[in-house]
């Protein structure tokens, strides 16, 4: 991934499945704009650093089918939401991490908000 085509093509196909805005950050996708911009070909070890994260971010979102999607994101609120509840004393919340229709329910909840 050094050339402005490269990104360019990755770029759009993100817009096309809609997880360029889902994916990244607004700082993200701005170092991917400026890039594109401004750069033919990258030559800063750097800059090649932070762009293969970037893409690899979104590639592992365009990798994803929706349900896979759903559970890693309802695995990340259920862990919060766990420690929110032993917080608070509630014990039965060790039952929620082992639970994955509950992780699914929170994850699908999330992607459709």
């Amino acid at each position: 991934m050094t050339s402005r085509q490269d990104l360019v093509s990755i770029k759009s196909r993100a817009l096309r499945k809609r997880v360029w805005f889902r994916a990244l950050s607004k700082v993200e996708r701005a170092i991917v704009d400026l890039t594109i911009k401004c750069v033919v070909k990258i030559q800063s070890s750097v800059l090649a650093g932070t762009i293969s994260g970037i893409v690899g971010k979104i590639l592992q979102f365009l990798g994803e089918d929706f349900m896979t999607r759903a559970e890693r994101v309802g695995r990340e609120i259920v862990e919060s939401v766990h420690a929110l509840g032993e917080k608070w004393g509630n014990k039965a919340c060790s039952a929620w991490e082992s639970n994955s229709c509950f992780i699914r329910f929170l994850g699908v909840s999330a992607l459709n908000t």
